[in-house]
């Protein structure tokens, strides 16, 4: 054996040796999504030796991705990230093809780029690549290696593969529906602390490297999630959904991955909402004629004191009626959601709703400089 050989501390390992160090150089990878997820993974699949990776994002690399997005630098501000990385990765291992894809998923080149990879690893931060995703690779019966990160926590699972008698779970058994808009808040509205996506990333590489090398027990059908502040881990075990269809070549053309809003019975956006801003809020805050409303999920900080309910965006249609009779001025992290759930509430309640322009950002920051 070649002691000098770049994979040395891993060869020598009790259970890998030559044939699982083989068995990655032969493996084809697909990273969709070259963010905060997809840097770790691509940095520890090149270090191990993965022989074929391909990387796809159609996003240019910004300044505010620097704080948790480690494999660019200031000066690649405005490159393309998938052009970036691939020339970090080939300057770490030379012997590992990389295949760039400058460009989004979507139905129509799916499958095709997709058929040709022995695994997906889903490194993407929106609802619809997930399920789009999801739905081509059960569709083509490839595994899937997931990660999301919002906040404080993050979660990994291996979707669609079966290491034992059980059917494989995919992500439509655990969310068989996709949400409709403004049903969530992304990370660009909660925000995200920096380590996570490299902690949630490297999981998501090394549960590729137990996949692709046949070691230990994958994450098939468990999900598990981290917190952050808490530093715990808890897993839950994931069942088949009688709700789940059948996802086959024309339930995927079909589908309508794009994220839509489920307000059908009116054009919410005919419905005009009056913003109002910090300076405005600060003069109503404490007026006992008007109902202050929060729109964000439970999870999302800060906490604040001066709400008189927190009922969260997802569930607010159905909340309505608990609102009361006047005037209520509705609050998010961003003024985003606000303005669709003041929409909502003035053509379900008749009564006058505003939304808070620039939501608690802009609220925080104005009061924090006082």
């Amino acid at each position: 054996m070649d002691l000098n050989n770049r994979y040395i501390r891993q060869i020598i390992l009790p259970g890998f040796g030559i044939a699982a160090q083989e068995k990655l150089g032969k493996a084809k990878v697909l990273i969709v999504g070259m963010g905060g997820l997809g840097c770790p993974v691509l940095q520890y699949l090149v270090g191990v030796g993965v022989g074929t990776i391909g990387i796809m994002d159609a996003d240019k690399i910004t300044k505010s991705n620097l704080h948790r997005q480690l494999l660019y630098e200031e000066k690649e501000v405005g490159r393309l990230k998938v052009e970036a990385a691939a020339i970090k990765a080939k300057a770490q291992n030379s012997s590992v093809n990389i295949i760039e894809y400058p460009f989004e998923l979507s139905k129509n080149n799916a499958a095709e780029i997709i058929k040709v990879y022995d695994l997906v690893i889903d490194a993407t931060d929106n609802f619809s690549a997930k399920y789009l995703i999801n739905d081509v690779c059960v569709w083509l019966q490839k595994p899937v290696v997931f990660g999301a990160v919002s906040g404080y926590e993050g979660q990994v699972a291996v979707f669609n593969f079966s290491s034992d008698a059980k059917p494989p779970i995919h992500y439509r058994h655990l969310f068989p529906v996709q949400p409709a808009a403004n049903e969530f808040a992304t990370c660009e509205e909660t925000g995200v602390i920096g380590v996570l996506p490299g902690i949630i990333g490297t999981m998501q590489a090394a549960e590729a490297i137990k996949l692709i090398a046949d070691l230990g027990k994958p994450l098939n059908n468990r999900l598990l999630t981290y917190n952050f502040l808490a530093a715990r881990w808890y897993e839950i075990e994931m069942n088949s959904s009688a709700e789940v269809p059948l996802i086959d070549e024309h339930f995927i053309n079909t589908t309508n991955y794009q994220i839509v809003c489920d307000f059908t019975e009116a054009d919410l956006e005919e419905i005009d909402i009056d913003e109002i801003d910090v300076s405005q809020f600060l003069d109503l805050k404490y007026d006992s004629n008007i109902f202050i409303l929060d729109v964000r999920e439970l999870h999302e900080y800060p906490t604040i004191d001066f709400s008189h309910a927190q009922i969260p965006m997802s569930v607010l249609k159905e909340s309505i009626h608990l609102l009361p009779e006047k005037p209520i001025y509705v609050l998010c992290h961003q003024g985003i959601r606000s303005i669709y759930a003041a929409q909502l509430i003035k053509l379900h309640k008749k009564v006058e709703a505003y939304s808070l322009k620039g939501g608690l950002t802009a609220y925080f920051n104005r009061v924090s400089n006082e």
